[in-house]
C-alpha cells in the first residue's frame, strides 16, 4: 500500500496520499490551495484524507462546519491527530449519489492507520452537503454516518 510519509517540499509530484493514481500536484493540491473546488462528494472525501495525511489542518477546518467546538480547539485537536497518525491508504468501497449534480451524498470507504505503533483500519460511511443545499455552494463533509 502507498504512503503518505516523505511527503517533503517537493510533495507535488508525488503520487496523491489518495491514491487515485494521479500526482499530488493534479489530484488534492488544487483544492488544499483553493485554486480549485471539488466537483463531487467522493473528491472532497480524498482531499479529506490528503488533507489529513499531509497535515493541512485549515483545509479540514474549511471543509467541516463544526458549531459546537471552538476553533482554537479543533485547529489544537487536528494538528495533534496529524502527528499522531500516519495515514497509510485509502480504498473508496461505495458512493451513492454525491455527484456534480446532486445536493447531498455519502462516501464508504476505508482508511489504513498508523497509530501508537499499530496498524488499524477505520471504515466509514460519510455525509457529505452542499453548503446552504445551493447545488453552487462548496461540498462539505457533514458527519459519519
Amino acid at each position: 500500500m502507498a504512503s503518505a510519509a516523505g511527503f517533503g517540499s517537493s510533495k507535488s509530484s508525488e503520487p496523491c496520499p489518495c491514491l487515485s493514481g494521479m500526482s499530488y500536484e493534479s489530484c488534492c493540491e488544487p483544492l488544499h490551495r483553493e485554486k480549485q473546488r471539488a466537483a463531487t462528494a467522493e473528491q472532497l472525501m480524498r482531499s479529506r484524507y490528503s488533507a489529513f495525511a499531509l497535515a493541512e489542518v485549515d483545509y479540514l477546518i474549511a471543509t467541516h462546519p463544526d458549531s459546537l467546538t471552538p476553533l482554537l480547539q479543533r485547529r489544537k485537536e487536528l494538528r495533534k491527530n496529524c502527528r499522531e497518525v500516519r495515514w497509510l491508504g485509502l480504498k473508496i468501497k461505495a458512493v451513492e449519489a454525491g455527484g456534480v449534480d446532486d445536493l447531498e451524498g455519502t462516501v464508504t470507504f476505508e482508511a489504513t492507520f498508523g497509530a501508537g505503533g499499530q496498524r488499524n483500519v477505520m471504515t466509514e460511511t460519510s455525509l457529505f452537503q452542499r453548503r446552504d443545499g445551493d447545488l453552487k455552494g462548496h461540498w462539505l463533509y457533514i458527519k459519519p454516518l
